[in-house]
């Protein structure tokens, strides 16, 4: 992304999940070794988790066989839902909030509010132009930029160039008659720097800049808005190579990365229509200001990661069950029903702890960030995991897994848990005579192996 902060939060995380890997497979087995059945001993009354017999359905199994009856209308449902969720994404204007956006009772706020009416919305975020002297006639043609500049539209006021002791630097102040976060606000900052500074700077040795925090602002934005697009690129091809050479498929690859697109862009949209159109905006505590930039990067980052997980997870419950059988469609209902608990509690888990940003702080930054999470973790383990995926994947049938032999030869073999060889079929003698007293001739039947990785 080409920012320093960036990449601090980024090896951050990168640790921190590192680590938890690491915990994950060496502490935690360790430690449940030494706890072992003891740790149901203080589990909750009537909802410690007792697996259920093969001959009893769960929910989930029932639910997935439900969905797969109708796919086609199912999965048109979900998917017009996801993209009516979407659809503000398509207003998304970036900036960044400020203190007048803050909590009205905070002397700051209440600051903000009485330079606005006293002088006008632009003086809360004044314009700096710093100017580069090379001569006695600088302040001149300072003055005659500031005499241009009184007459451009969107210009409130201006001030007199404030000359540096050693004469080789100025500055002056420009206020807009718009507030930093209305887009008018961007476009005089633009129009500015391409046109009027250059225009009256022709000819003279004078370089003047035009910065200050609402210009740093807009830059900031407009770089996120350049690079944003890389980011996702990227990250889009690298999970799809991955996932395609763990699943060996490129058609259940392709179905992943495009479905958790779907759930962050409804977070996108519900975003939006709540931080920047104010639906719902009394509700969660917050005014209308553009989105902060910082937050459709990391949104992407941390959701797309999550998601992948629950999609790895989910998917190689399936890819397995549909290597011992052959059948796509009970291969989807298995994998869905022996990880829809796990999922769900997972998403419960993170939900809640979201939602605490929301309703728990004063922050609009956080409560955006908060809420962002928020609906995508929502979106992805109930519309994308229990209802898209289980639709798609018995529409396609066994398209799901069609991989061309020429990419068998050339990726290498990814493994996320160990695959059991297809259940082979074998021919096997029962003689009844070895009973005692039986006499009847030996049949033959045909029984399935069972696998080493099942238990009695």
């Amino acid at each position: 992304m080409g920012f320093t902060f960036v990449q601090g939060v980024a090896v951050g995380g990168a640790t921190a999940v590192l680590v938890t890997m690491l915990a994950s497979v060496t502490l935690l087995p360790a430690v449940l070794g030494f706890v072992g059945t003891n740790i149901d001993r203080w589990h909750v009354p009537r909802l410690l988790h007792h697996h259920k017999s093969s001959a009893q359905p769960s929910l989930w199994f029932r639910w997935s066989r439900i969905v797969q009856r109708r796919p086609a209308p199912v999965a048109l449902l979900g998917l017009a839902m996801l993209i009516l969720l979407a659809v503000p994404v398509f207003s998304l204007r970036l900036g960044a909030g400020d203190a007048g956006t803050g909590d009205r009772s905070r002397s700051s706020r209440r600051a903000y509010d009485l330079l606005s009416q006293g002088f006008g919305p632009g003086f809360n975020g004044p314009l700096l132009l710093a100017a580069e002297l090379s001569g006695p006639d600088g302040a001149a043609d300072l003055e005659a930029l500031r005499q241009d500049l009184t007459g451009i539209v969107g210009v409130a006021a201006t001030t007199p160039a404030v000359i540096s002791p050693g004469g080789n630097a100025a500055v002056m102040s420009v206020f807009p008659t718009t507030s930093p976060q209305d887009p008018e606000t961007s476009r005089l900052v633009h129009r500015l720097r391409d046109q009027v500074v250059p225009a009256a700077m022709a000819g003279t040795d004078t370089r003047v800049l035009v910065g200050g925090l609402t210009a740093g602002t807009i830059d900031f934005s407009d770089q996120i808005a350049n690079r944003l697009p890389w980011l996702i690129g990227v990250v889009l091809a690298v999970s799809f190579l991955l996932l395609v050479a763990v699943f060996r498929s490129l058609v259940v690859p392709l179905k992943a990365v495009v479905m958790n697109l779907l759930s962050i862009g409804a977070a996108y949209g519900v975003v939006v229509a709540i931080f920047q159109w104010g639906w719902l905006a009394g509700v969660v505590g917050v005014e209308t200001a553009p989105i902060d930039a910082w937050v459709p990067m990391m949104l992407f980052t941390i959701l797309f990661g999550l998601s992948m997980d629950y999609e790895i997870f989910l998917l190689s419950s399936i890819r397995e069950d549909y290597r011992r059988s052959g059948d796509n469609s009970m291969a989807v209902a298995n994998g869905l029903a022996s990880t829809a608990r796990v999922i769900t509690a997972g998403a419960a888990i993170m939900v809640s702890v979201f939602l605490s940003f929301v309703f728990g702080l004063d922050e609009r930054a956080i409560k955006l960030f908060g809420l962002g999470l928020a609906v995508a973790i929502f979106v992805d383990a109930t519309l994308v995991r229990m209802v898209l995926v289980p639709a798609t994947m018995e529409l396609l049938g066994r398209a799901n897994w069609w991989f061309p032999q020429w990419m068998e030869r050339i990726l290498p073999q990814v493994r996320v848990e160990r695959e059991s060889s297809p259940v082979p079929r074998i021919e096997i003698d029962i003689r009844e005579e070895e009973r005692a007293g039986a006499e009847t001739p030996p049949t033959a039947t045909t029984v399935s192996e069972p696998s080493r990785d099942l238990r009695p």
